[in-house]
């Protein structure tokens, strides 16, 4: 593309969405033209007449070169739609970003991805789940994509990082203004570690409420399927969902407690059509990848983050299998302590809940 600078100026005024932008350069062919372009002749291409005031200002105070440049310094590079370094995957989607911001190794952005997302309100369930999953796809090869928002995106983005794998993080706003702000060393952790961060936004641009809806197109876009571990019926991650449908991805969602509305989100998916999942393998199989010894080095390292009381339940269950009440009494322990390391033992994967309050030990 000539005349980059231009394009990023043209794409740093309010309003020019990436449809808007594409038919301005459509028109006029070279970036610089349509940065100096009449006002005028842009309403008449459909511009809205506050976004063309709005770029004869910025006209007066912005130059291009130098912004250019301002962006260059502080190590944010960028992707351009009709270059050919462009994510292949994003390009197919129907209203890919003009101009891609980022920081980090851009050659992960090709490789095989899976989005992780869910509620900003994680319980412990939720964050169990969250990092069983983004542990064994990450060990498994699959490049972890989330939002780096409070929750579950969070959660994702640090089991991407425990198990020494690659993670994208897709923000809402710009890459100066990553939110929420106590998220700021971990995305400089992920691109440390090889990962990428991420927006289609202008570097200086807040992470404002309706910048979402577009920012979760693109986490789905760049990804081969979704997984919702644990949201509510009105999540954004379900317009997360909604989208990798209607971009030909695949979605999964991992059930939850029934009593629990942060398990209403996956159940509704699931009810829609979704892939119920239980185990990172389902995920591996479903996308064609082998499960090898994943799951075997995911109970080994789950085992080691156990309580000495949780340790001592699952030496319990070394014997066969047993119900709740004969671990509660041969242990001398509440049935409330017991319950508890069985649903976390469960989730990790180390134990097997048979129905009835009877559980076994998994080899």
């Amino acid at each position: 593309m000539i005349n980059s600078a231009y394009l990023l100026a043209l794409h740093s005024i309010p309003g020019l969405g990436p449809i808007r932008l594409k038919n301005i350069l459509a028109f006029y062919q070279d970036p610089r033209q349509a940065w100096l372009a009449n006002p005028a002749e842009l309403i008449k291409l459909g511009v809205p007449q506050k976004v063309a005031y709005t770029l004869l200002q910025t006209r007066k105070t912005l130059n291009p070169e130098k912004y250019q440049e301002s962006l260059i310094k502080l190590e944010i590079k960028w992707l351009i739609y009709d270059e050919s370094d462009y994510p292949a995957l994003l390009k197919e989607i129907y209203d890919p970003p003009s101009v891609l911001f980022y920081q980090g190794c851009q050659e992960i952005l090709n490789k095989k991805a899976l989005a992780i997302v869910g509620t900003r309100r994680v319980t412990g369930y939720g964050r169990l789940v969250t990092e069983k999953f983004g542990l064994s796809l990450a060990e498994a090869g699959l490049v972890i994509v989330s939002g780096l928002a409070r929750g579950v995106d969070t959660v994702a983005h640090q089991s991407a990082l425990k198990a020494k794998g690659l993670t994208i993080a897709v923000l809402g706003g710009g890459l100066k203004k990553i939110f929420p702000p106590e998220n700021t060393t971990l995305a400089r952790e992920i691109v440390e570690q090889g990962g990428v961060v991420l927006s289609e936004f202008a570097p200086d641009e807040l992470s404002l409420p309706g910048n979402f809806p577009a920012r979760n197109r693109v986490i789905s876009g760049l990804s081969r399927a979704v997984l919702v571990t644990e949201a509510a019926e009105d999540s954004g991650s379900l317009i997360t969902a909604k989208d990798a449908l209607e971009q030909g991805r695949d979605v999964y969602a991992v059930p939850g407690p029934i009593t629990s509305d942060l398990s209403k989100g996956p159940l509704l998916l699931i009810k829609q059509g979704a892939k119920l999942v239980s185990e990172p393998a389902e995920v591996l199989e479903e996308l064609g990848i082998e499960v090898g010894n994943t799951n075997q080095e995911l109970r080994k390292q789950s085992q080691e983050k156990l309580s000495v009381v949780e340790k001592s339940i699952l030496e319990n269950l070394t014997t066969g299998e047993k119900h709740i009440d004969e671990i509660v009494r041969e242990l001398k322990l509440s049935s409330a302590t017991v319950s508890a390391a069985l649903v976390k033992m469960e989730i990790y994967g180390l134990v097997k809940n048979l129905g009835g309050g009877n559980f076994v030990k998994l080899d």
